[in-house]
């Protein structure tokens, strides 16, 4: 969990009816795998992710709108589907009663596909932020449009927000991050090889156009476009790259407004604080000090009409998906196509159905989940939840590498683990939330000026642990090491991550290692550092930290090996902490298995396939995907969670029981030799 980063990545997650079709026809009662994805011609000890997926990766195309595909699109995309379905009801309900969350679910959406008017409206509701912008003539004029735009919830320049102290994490705190750039992260800014370079090129060409789109002309388009991108070059020199922002310890730096003032000279906080709405004097986390030292003097430097151009361009780039067709193709060409190798746009429907996911997520997910979650299947999810944290105790029990003082407290804070589980249990209150089918932008706009303004009333307020940093229908999972809390939304907990006629060897094998990853997370080389509170805290005696930084440094050597296209590999240290909780969670998962399986009959072998087998198949076809080469690159260089193939084939190969369940020797590719086995956990 990339906690302390202010940049957002959406992924992947959308529609195909064929897929969903083969989906719904995917194994059986008693099942919940498919034989028709393997590769019975592969040999599973060579490459175990060929052998559970090959016929599907060699049949299955990359549907042209999406940049990767698999089980989670799939997924996302029925829930998607389900998601339409309310929505299209709720539009049409036009005598909805004002201020509800009908009305506004329905108004939004409403609005989004209402084509015709965006159209006609083409850039005009950005017209009041345009003119707004024009009148800035000195420093303090663009200090305010900064308030202005991080009052709407606007990136610009840097991230500012509530999170809990990482000292204390019952209370919230103000929190001031690193930002301001287009592209995924500083070494895009800086690579000289021949696809880095070309991609700067097309970026600085898509700004041209935008700014065109403006009404600039084409040399002043052109100029523009450089002017922006000199300035984002300069923070990302000074900005940190995606493996250090994973170390939370070097990310805590409480200032008052007197210390910030001091450090960034040109710039007043304390004008700040009170253009948020927040207290003049205040203390806050600046976590990243460097970055802001650099910025203060790039205000100073740079002449206001460059920052005036730099604001044009950070109003457009953040509110293209609400504006005309030509803005939101011009911005799919470049952060759609180039970046990620997606070769069509989402159609009308799935672009509205996302961003009233993203806007009202909470109003929209309480139907959802009245349509698509049963009680059920929250009782066994319960009940699996139960079974791996026991696994996971049993192990910290045995482990010979920990000493009583630091196994002590990892099993206090296991046992203080707390679950979330669907959905929350307290709904977001949307009723200061004004949308109307006037505007879609406008309505975009409100939702993000809502939500800043929700998120920073937080600042200085006792943190409410029952909130929850995902929508029900997300299919994803996640560790808070600042609540020590895992959540599991309902659109993960269906086939195949979750199904409730499929056996148990599946279950544990899908569902059951997802939950073992995610309390893993709360052990790995991030999660290490919280203590049972959430409270960053070294809780490990010198000896047991040592001991354990080495074994974590063995998973990185191995993800550093993979190699992703030539010349192009895997960044151990991104990965390690998603690769330490993959292997953690496979292990507690086989072994909950193992202790479910006492002292009844030995379930019975299906399709030829023992419940062992059974349980690696349903984590490597959990993993299936596809992705294009552009997609691929990004992840590899950004994204803290490996490929498909190395979260398959990376920790199974450090696994005796896999080697076992396949009668796999010490020589094929499936098998290290023991000195070479990572065990972290």
């Amino acid at each position: 969990m990339r906690f302390l980063n202010f940049r957002v990545a959406g992924a992947f997650l959308l529609a195909c009816v064929l897929a969903l079709a083969a989906l719904a026809q995917t194994g059986g009662k008693g099942r919940g795998f498919d034989t028709a994805r393997m590769d019975r011609e592969a040999a599973a000890c060579t490459d175990f992710y060929q052998f559970a997926n090959g016929t599907w990766l060699k049949t299955t195309e990359i549907p042209a709108a999406f940049s990767s595909w698999g089980s989670f699109n799939i997924l996302a995309e029925n829930n998607r589907t389900t998601l339409r379905q309310i929505l299209d009801e709720s539009a049409k309900n036009t005598k909805a009663k004002a201020g509800t969350n009908e009305q506004k679910v329905g108004d939004f959406y409403a609005t989004c596909m209402d084509e015709g008017k965006r159209e006609t409206e083409g850039a005009k509701p950005l017209a009041p932020y345009l003119a707004r912008i024009d009148k800035v003539n000195d420093l303090k004029g663009v200090q305010n449009e900064i308030i202005a735009f991080h009052r709407s919830g606007l990136p610009i320049l840097f991230g500012f927000g509530s999170l809990p102290d990482l000292k204390n994490s019952s209370m919230v705190m103000g929190f001031a991050g690193q930002g301001g750039l287009s592209l995924p992260n500083k070494d895009y800014y800086a690579k000289t090889d021949e696809k880095s370079v070309k991609l700067r090129a097309d970026f600085v060409q898509h700004m041209t156009n935008v700014f065109q789109l403006l009404g600039d002309s084409a040399e002043q388009a052109a100029k523009n476009a450089q002017t922006v991108m000199s300035i984002e070059t300069r923070l990302a020199q000074n900005s940190r790259g995606p493996i250090e922002l994973r170390d939370p310890t070097t990310q805590y730096h409480m200032l008052n407004t007197g210390d910030l003032d001091h450090l960034t000279p040109h710039f007043s906080w304390g004008a700040y604080f009170v253009g948020l709405g927040l207290q003049k004097e205040m203390r806050i986390n600046m976590a990243h000090p460097e970055f802001f030292e650099a910025a203060d003097k790039l205000l100073a430097e740079v002449p206001v009409a460059d920052w005036k151009t730099y604001m044009r361009w950070n109003l457009v780039n953040a509110t293209a998906g609400a504006l005309s067709s030509k803005f939101e193709t011009e911005n799919f060409n470049f952060f759609g196509k180039t970046l990620s190798g997606r070769k069509e746009q989402y159609p009308t429907w799935r672009r509205c159905t996302s961003a009233a996911d993203a806007n009202l997520g909470e109003a929209l997910g309480q139907v959802y989940v009245a349509r698509a979650f049963t009680p059920e299947s929250k009782a066994r999810m319960q009940t699996m939840i139960g079974n791996l944290v026991a696994a996971f105790r049993a192990r910290a029990e045995k482990a010979n590498w920990m000493s009583e003082e630091t196994r002590k407290a990892a099993l206090a804070k296991l046992a203080t683990f707390k679950q979330k589980i669907g959905y929350p249990d307290k709904w977001i209150d949307y009723s200061r939330l004004t949308i109307s089918r006037d505007s879609y932008a406008a309505n975009v706009i409100h939702a993000s000026e809502f939500a800043q303004a929700r998120d920073l009333a937080k600042i200085g307020k006792p943190v409410d642990r029952t909130e929850w940093g995902m929508t029900p229908p997300t299919v994803n999972a996640g560790y808070n090491p600042l609540n020590n809390d895992i959540s599991f939304p309902a659109g993960i907990l269906q086939p195949p991550f979750f199904n409730p006629d499929a056996d148990d060897a599946i279950n544990y094998g899908s569902i059951g290692a997802v939950i073992g990853h995610e309390i893993t997370h709360g052990f790995d080389d991030e999660g290490a550092k919280f203590d049972l509170a959430g409270n960053l805290k070294d809780w490990w005696t010198p000896a047991d930290l040592k001991s354990f930084q080495a074994r974590s440094e063995c998973v990185v050597k191995q993800f550093d090996a993979f190699e992703v296209e030539p010349g192009l590999k895997m960044q151990g240290k991104l990965v390690s902490g998603e690769s330490i909780a993959d292997l953690g969670g496979l292990t507690v998962a086989y072994e909950a298995l193992q202790k479910s399986m006492e002292g009844k009959p030995r379930p019975a072998s299906i399709d030829g396939l023992t419940p062992e087998q059974r349980f690696f198949l349903g984590w490597a076809q959990v993993w299936a995907s596809k992705f294009t080469p552009e997609i691929a690159r990004l992840i590899t260089q950004s994204d803290p969670h490996p490929l498909s193939r190395f979260r398959v084939n990376g920790p199974l190969s450090n696994m005796p029981e896999f080697a076992s369940a396949f009668q796999c020797k010490v020589g094929d590719a499936m098998v290290r030799p023991k000195e070479e086995r990572c065990q972290v956990w």
